[in-house]
């Protein structure tokens, strides 16, 4: 035994001594995070089977205590080279991967990138990764808002394939241009041939003001069913005092309406969100929004004017902890057709109710 103890304090020795010798500049990391957010919704519609609107992929269960989302991820950091791997659990996993392989549905990242440049902040990154498009993500606490926008709701979350980026040694630019496999995939559709391609430039002038754009170019349907597809989407993210901040959003699309052809359907969705933090442990905010598909290219309704709808919400946040929140939402709907059931009437309006808590390490 005590020949082993020698033996090993002499080994950690050497690799102390080597890796201060090698790598002095950076020292490899391996991080280990964990997120897990509980909700419930109470949707005054009562809908039967408990599955909420079609056109929403999170908090989407009506009187049930539910995970919306839950991941383990370990991070591997280097001067060079990084990865990530995340496992994820919940009702956002069933819903916006549903038309993925068994094997993959569970997959929240798996990604790594590569230093290509020796003195520039030059990387390519491939694998599933967050989507470059949006000013929310999947993850509630990052968000202003409890639920996510018609915006976010109705664009990807993640993507599949492969970036550069750049940014820029005082970190106000980061430019991309991404290869990927459509809009939202991990597998592409059977029989799609096509390569899809997006980009994405952030300023950040000051750390008060973030400005994006972002695009995705591409065909998400067989071959014989070709559509191109061209969205863009643009916002900015002001704090405007040390409690007071707001972002500006808008997203458009255009879809060919037949395979070839020169005229297009087009999509938009305008957003307002504001947040006032209160103090360290009390906030509130609100976001007014609209979303216009009148011939249902990403929200098909069959009605004559198509989803043209209103949201606006309102919610209170309250942090138990650092690392511990808990949020309270209301949000309505209202839309130019009757499109949203109750019983077995179809109505113009649409009102709920969501609680979440979230937790993370």
């Amino acid at each position: 035994m005590k020949k082993f103890i020698t033996t090993t304090f002499l080994l950690g020795l050497f690799l102390s001594k080597a890796q201060t010798t090698d790598s002095a500049a950076v020292q490899p990391k391996l991080t280990f995070s964990g997120y897990a957010e509980l909700f419930y919704t109470y949707d005054f519609n009562e809908p039967a089977n408990h599955i909420r609107q079609n056109f929403l992929y999170s908090y989407n269960r009506h009187n049930e205590v539910n995970l919306n989302l839950g991941f383990v991820k370990a991070a591997y950091q280097t001067e060079n080279m990084r990865a990530n791997l995340a496992l994820m659990a919940g009702t956002y996993a069933q819903d916006n991967l549903a038309a993925e392989q068994n094997a993959l549905r569970y997959v929240n990242e798996a990604n790594i990138g590569i230093r290509i440049s020796k003195t520039k902040n030059l990387w390519i990154d491939a694998g599933i990764m967050p989507s470059h498009i949006g000013w929310e993500s999947a993850i509630g606490k990052d968000n202003v808002n409890l639920t996510r926008s018609f915006a976010a709701e109705n664009s990807p979350y993640f993507e599949t394939g492969a970036k550069v980026s750049y940014t820029t040694d005082n970190g106000k630019w980061f430019i991309s241009g991404l290869v990927l496999n459509g809009w939202q995939r991990i597998a592409k559709p059977e029989g799609n041939q096509t390569v899809s391609f997006g980009h994405q430039v952030t300023y950040k002038p000051n750390e008060k003001i973030t400005l994006n754009s972002s695009s995705f170019i591409g065909n998400d349907k067989a071959k014989a069913e070709k559509k191109m597809r061209y969205f863009h989407d643009l916002f900015g993210s002001f704090q405007l005092t040390d409690q007071f901040s707001t972002t500006l959003g808008f997203d458009i699309g255009a879809e060919q309406k037949e395979k070839g052809s020169n005229q297009y359907n087009l999509w938009y969705s305008p957003n307002i969100l504001m947040k006032y933090q209160l103090n360290d442990q009390w906030a509130v905010a609100g976001r007014l929004e609209y979303y216009s598909d009148r011939n249902g290219v990403i929200i098909s309704t069959g009605t004559p004017n198509g989803f043209q709808t209103y949201g606006y919400s309102l919610n209170v946040d309250y942090a138990i902890f650092k690392n511990v929140v808990f949020r309270t939402e209301a949000r309505g709907f209202t839309s130019k057709d009757a499109i949203f059931m109750k019983n077995d009437e179809l109505l113009k309006g649409n009102f709920f109710l969501t609680t979440s808590l979230a937790a993370w390490f």
